[in-house]
Protein backbone atom coordinates (compact mmCIF):
# COMPACT_ATOMS: atom_id res chain seq x y z
CA UNK A 1 0.00 0.00 0.00
CA UNK A 2 3.03 2.44 0.39
CA UNK A 3 3.53 2.28 -2.85
CA UNK A 4 -0.07 2.84 -3.80
CA UNK A 5 -0.13 5.66 -1.52
CA UNK A 6 2.77 7.59 -3.24
CA UNK A 7 0.68 8.31 -6.35
CA UNK A 8 -2.34 8.84 -4.64
CA UNK A 9 -0.75 11.11 -2.28
CA UNK A 10 0.30 13.22 -5.14
CA UNK A 11 -1.67 11.95 -8.26
CA UNK A 12 -2.40 15.16 -9.61
CA UNK A 13 1.04 16.34 -9.37
CA UNK A 14 1.99 12.32 -11.36
CA UNK A 15 -1.12 13.71 -13.92
CA UNK A 16 0.13 17.35 -14.37
CA UNK A 17 3.90 16.01 -14.60
CA UNK A 18 2.37 13.53 -17.67
CA UNK A 19 0.71 15.99 -19.44
CA UNK A 20 3.63 18.41 -19.90
CA UNK A 21 5.68 15.84 -20.69
CA UNK A 22 3.18 14.21 -23.74
CA UNK A 23 2.43 17.91 -24.73
CA UNK A 24 6.08 19.34 -24.58
CA UNK A 25 7.49 16.47 -26.75
CA UNK A 26 4.91 17.45 -29.34
CA UNK A 27 5.03 21.20 -29.00
CA UNK A 28 5.71 22.84 -32.36
CA UNK A 29 4.92 20.03 -34.09
CA UNK A 30 2.14 21.06 -37.13
CA UNK A 31 -0.26 18.14 -36.34
CA UNK A 32 0.38 18.11 -32.32
CA UNK A 33 -1.07 15.70 -30.64
CA UNK A 34 -1.87 13.98 -33.45
CA UNK A 35 1.75 12.65 -34.07
CA UNK A 36 0.52 10.02 -31.16
CA UNK A 37 -1.27 8.23 -33.68
CA UNK A 38 0.23 9.52 -36.80
CA UNK A 39 4.30 7.56 -35.86
CA UNK A 40 2.48 4.47 -34.83
CA UNK A 41 0.27 4.14 -38.12
CA UNK A 42 3.68 4.69 -39.95
CA UNK A 43 5.90 2.73 -38.16
CA UNK A 44 3.47 -0.30 -38.67
CA UNK A 45 3.71 0.85 -42.42
CA UNK A 46 7.67 0.54 -42.02
CA UNK A 47 7.32 -3.30 -40.32
CA UNK A 48 4.67 -4.21 -42.76
CA UNK A 49 7.16 -3.80 -45.59
CA UNK A 50 10.33 -4.48 -44.31
CA UNK A 51 9.61 -8.19 -42.36
CA UNK A 52 6.48 -8.87 -44.67
CA UNK A 53 6.99 -7.81 -47.88
CA UNK A 54 11.06 -8.07 -47.83
CA UNK A 55 11.94 -10.60 -45.21
CA UNK A 56 8.46 -12.73 -46.06
CA UNK A 57 8.13 -12.96 -42.40
CA UNK A 58 5.22 -15.00 -41.25
CA UNK A 59 4.21 -16.61 -37.26
CA UNK A 60 3.37 -19.57 -36.71
CA UNK A 61 -0.36 -20.16 -35.91
CA UNK A 62 -1.55 -17.17 -38.40
CA UNK A 63 -3.06 -17.42 -41.70
CA UNK A 64 0.00 -16.50 -43.01
CA UNK A 65 -1.14 -13.39 -44.83
CA UNK A 66 1.29 -10.07 -44.39
CA UNK A 67 -1.13 -8.61 -42.60
CA UNK A 68 -1.64 -11.00 -40.05
CA UNK A 69 2.04 -10.89 -39.54
CA UNK A 70 2.60 -7.14 -39.35
CA UNK A 71 -0.25 -7.17 -36.64
CA UNK A 72 1.62 -9.56 -34.55
CA UNK A 73 4.59 -7.83 -34.82
CA UNK A 74 3.38 -4.95 -33.73
CA UNK A 75 1.43 -5.48 -30.70
CA UNK A 76 4.81 -6.92 -29.52
CA UNK A 77 6.77 -4.29 -30.91
CA UNK A 78 4.89 -1.79 -28.67
CA UNK A 79 4.57 -3.66 -25.64
CA UNK A 80 8.50 -3.32 -25.53
CA UNK A 81 8.55 -0.12 -26.75
CA UNK A 82 6.66 0.83 -23.47
CA UNK A 83 9.12 -0.93 -21.03
CA UNK A 84 12.35 -0.09 -23.12
CA UNK A 85 11.16 3.41 -23.36
CA UNK A 86 10.87 4.01 -19.68
CA UNK A 87 14.20 1.47 -18.74
CA UNK A 88 16.35 3.90 -21.09
CA UNK A 89 15.11 6.87 -19.43
CA UNK A 90 15.41 5.67 -15.59
CA UNK A 91 19.38 6.33 -15.62
CA UNK A 92 18.93 10.12 -16.59
CA UNK A 93 15.56 10.80 -14.43
CA UNK A 94 17.02 11.72 -11.19
CA UNK A 95 20.28 13.58 -13.43
CA UNK A 96 18.03 15.62 -15.23
CA UNK A 97 15.45 17.06 -12.95
CA UNK A 98 18.40 18.23 -10.26
CA UNK A 99 16.22 21.69 -9.23
CA UNK A 100 13.46 18.99 -7.39
CA UNK A 101 16.02 17.20 -5.71
CA UNK A 102 17.35 20.49 -4.13
CA UNK A 103 13.23 20.97 -3.23
CA UNK A 104 13.21 19.01 0.27
CA UNK A 105 9.54 18.96 -0.23
CA UNK A 106 8.67 17.86 -3.68
CA UNK A 107 8.07 13.88 -4.08
CA UNK A 108 10.95 12.49 -6.10
CA UNK A 109 10.11 9.25 -6.18
CA UNK A 110 6.52 10.51 -8.19
CA UNK A 111 8.37 11.10 -11.32
CA UNK A 112 8.89 6.72 -11.99
CA UNK A 113 4.96 7.66 -12.22
CA UNK A 114 4.88 10.03 -14.07
CA UNK A 115 7.40 8.88 -16.54
CA UNK A 116 5.82 5.10 -16.91
CA UNK A 117 2.75 7.38 -17.75
CA UNK A 118 3.99 9.23 -20.62
CA UNK A 119 4.98 5.82 -22.11
CA UNK A 120 1.74 4.32 -21.19
CA UNK A 121 0.00 6.66 -23.29
CA UNK A 122 1.59 6.19 -26.58
CA UNK A 123 1.09 2.86 -25.65
CA UNK A 124 -2.50 2.82 -25.84
CA UNK A 125 -2.24 5.19 -28.36
CA UNK A 126 0.12 2.10 -30.11
CA UNK A 127 -2.91 0.08 -29.29
CA UNK A 128 -5.68 1.94 -30.74
CA UNK A 129 -4.22 1.98 -33.76
CA UNK A 130 -3.61 -0.94 -33.91
CA UNK A 131 -7.38 -1.73 -32.80
CA UNK A 132 -8.38 0.21 -36.13
CA UNK A 133 -6.16 -0.98 -38.24
CA UNK A 134 -7.54 -4.78 -37.04
CA UNK A 135 -11.02 -3.80 -37.84
CA UNK A 136 -10.15 -2.83 -41.18
CA UNK A 137 -8.33 -5.88 -41.90
CA UNK A 138 -10.67 -8.35 -40.08
CA UNK A 139 -13.98 -6.58 -40.13
CA UNK A 140 -14.11 -6.89 -36.48
CA UNK A 141 -12.38 -5.95 -33.51
CA UNK A 142 -12.46 -8.95 -30.93
CA UNK A 143 -14.48 -8.39 -27.76
CA UNK A 144 -11.96 -9.44 -25.52
CA UNK A 145 -9.76 -6.16 -26.25
CA UNK A 146 -11.56 -4.31 -23.12
CA UNK A 147 -8.81 -6.54 -21.22
CA UNK A 148 -5.98 -4.79 -22.27
CA UNK A 149 -5.85 -2.39 -19.65
CA UNK A 150 -6.13 -5.61 -17.12
CA UNK A 151 -3.41 -7.32 -19.10
CA UNK A 152 -1.19 -4.22 -18.76
CA UNK A 153 -1.35 -3.14 -15.43
CA UNK A 154 0.77 -5.84 -14.00
CA UNK A 155 3.55 -4.82 -16.54
CA UNK A 156 2.78 -0.94 -15.35
CA UNK A 157 3.68 -1.93 -12.02
CA UNK A 158 6.97 -3.79 -12.52
CA UNK A 159 7.75 -1.30 -14.65
CA UNK A 160 7.55 1.59 -12.20
CA UNK A 161 9.77 -0.52 -9.73
CA UNK A 162 12.30 -1.38 -12.17
CA UNK A 163 12.76 2.68 -12.71
CA UNK A 164 12.71 3.47 -8.79
CA UNK A 165 15.67 0.93 -8.61
CA UNK A 166 17.58 2.61 -12.02
CA UNK A 167 17.18 5.95 -11.28
CA UNK A 168 18.46 5.71 -7.90
CA UNK A 169 21.95 3.74 -9.12
CA UNK A 170 22.21 6.38 -11.78
CA UNK A 171 22.23 9.22 -9.74
CA UNK A 172 25.53 7.22 -8.60
CA UNK A 173 26.63 5.09 -11.54
CA UNK A 174 26.14 7.09 -14.54
CA UNK A 175 27.62 4.15 -16.53
CA UNK A 176 23.86 2.15 -16.20
CA UNK A 177 22.85 4.90 -18.97
CA UNK A 178 25.56 3.41 -21.25
CA UNK A 179 24.13 0.04 -20.73
CA UNK A 180 20.45 0.28 -20.51
CA UNK A 181 20.24 0.75 -23.78
CA UNK A 182 21.80 -1.99 -25.06
CA UNK A 183 19.96 -4.25 -22.66
CA UNK A 184 16.78 -3.20 -23.90
CA UNK A 185 17.77 -4.08 -27.37
CA UNK A 186 18.74 -7.39 -25.79
CA UNK A 187 15.26 -7.81 -24.67
CA UNK A 188 14.10 -6.85 -27.97
CA UNK A 189 15.31 -10.11 -29.47
CA UNK A 190 15.41 -12.36 -26.47
CA UNK A 191 11.50 -12.18 -25.92
CA UNK A 192 8.63 -13.30 -28.59
CA UNK A 193 8.14 -9.56 -29.59
CA UNK A 194 9.54 -10.76 -33.11
CA UNK A 195 10.87 -13.97 -32.64
CA UNK A 196 8.10 -17.03 -32.04
CA UNK A 197 9.58 -18.77 -29.37
CA UNK A 198 8.35 -22.37 -30.97
CA UNK A 199 10.91 -21.60 -33.68
CA UNK A 200 13.78 -21.39 -30.91
CA UNK A 201 15.80 -24.58 -30.00
CA UNK A 202 14.35 -26.01 -26.67
CA UNK A 203 17.85 -25.38 -24.69
CA UNK A 204 17.36 -21.50 -25.34
CA UNK A 205 13.71 -21.07 -24.85
CA UNK A 206 14.15 -20.76 -21.20
CA UNK A 207 15.64 -17.21 -22.06
CA UNK A 208 12.62 -16.45 -24.01
CA UNK A 209 10.37 -17.47 -20.89
CA UNK A 210 12.15 -15.90 -18.46
CA UNK A 211 11.87 -12.63 -20.09
CA UNK A 212 9.39 -10.42 -18.55
CA UNK A 213 7.99 -9.16 -21.52
CA UNK A 214 7.18 -12.40 -23.03
CA UNK A 215 4.16 -13.09 -21.34
CA UNK A 216 2.62 -9.94 -21.29
CA UNK A 217 3.61 -9.35 -25.12
CA UNK A 218 1.64 -13.09 -25.72
CA UNK A 219 -1.60 -12.11 -23.21
CA UNK A 220 -1.80 -8.48 -25.71
CA UNK A 221 -1.81 -11.03 -28.42
CA UNK A 222 -4.34 -13.41 -26.91
CA UNK A 223 -6.77 -10.77 -26.02
CA UNK A 224 -6.24 -8.50 -29.27
CA UNK A 225 -5.20 -10.77 -32.20
CA UNK A 226 -6.41 -13.79 -31.21
CA UNK A 227 -9.19 -12.93 -29.26
CA UNK A 228 -8.91 -15.75 -26.10
CA UNK A 229 -9.01 -14.85 -22.90
CA UNK A 230 -5.69 -14.11 -21.09
CA UNK A 231 -3.87 -16.80 -18.66
CA UNK A 232 -5.36 -15.15 -15.49
CA UNK A 233 -3.65 -17.95 -13.39
CA UNK A 234 0.03 -16.24 -15.00
CA UNK A 235 -1.21 -12.81 -15.03
CA UNK A 236 -2.09 -12.81 -11.17
CA UNK A 237 1.59 -14.44 -10.45
CA UNK A 238 3.07 -11.87 -12.27
CA UNK A 239 1.12 -9.15 -10.78
CA UNK A 240 2.32 -10.63 -7.27
CA UNK A 241 5.96 -10.63 -8.53
CA UNK A 242 5.42 -7.32 -10.18
CA UNK A 243 4.29 -5.57 -6.36
CA UNK A 244 7.01 -7.24 -5.24
CA UNK A 245 9.66 -5.11 -7.47
CA UNK A 246 8.01 -2.05 -7.05
CA UNK A 247 8.01 -2.30 -3.29
CA UNK A 248 12.11 -3.45 -3.33
CA UNK A 249 12.70 -0.80 -6.02
CA UNK A 250 10.49 1.81 -3.71
CA UNK A 251 12.21 0.84 -0.72
CA UNK A 252 15.87 1.49 -2.40
CA UNK A 253 14.86 4.85 -4.07
CA UNK A 254 14.07 6.19 -0.28
CA UNK A 255 17.05 4.53 0.99
CA UNK A 256 19.55 5.85 -1.81
CA UNK A 257 17.68 9.36 -2.33
CA UNK A 258 19.02 10.83 0.83
CA UNK A 259 22.50 11.27 -0.81
CA UNK A 260 21.04 12.51 -4.10
CA UNK A 261 21.64 16.24 -3.09
CA UNK A 262 25.35 15.46 -2.42
CA UNK A 263 25.77 13.67 -5.58
CA UNK A 264 24.30 15.99 -7.77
Amino acid sequence: MGILSVFGKHRSLAFELTQREVLGRYRGASFGLLWSLISPFLMLLVYTMAFGYIMKGRWPGSTGSTTDFALILFAGLTVHGFFAECFTRAPQLIVANTSYVKRVVFPLDILGWSMTFSALFHLLMNIVVLLLLHLAVKGSIPPTAVLVPVVLLPLVILTVGISWIVSALGVYLRDIGQIAGVIATAMLFLSSAIVPPESVPASYRIVFELNPLTFIINQVREVVIWGRLPDWEGLGIYALIACAVALIGHRVFNKLRVGFADVL
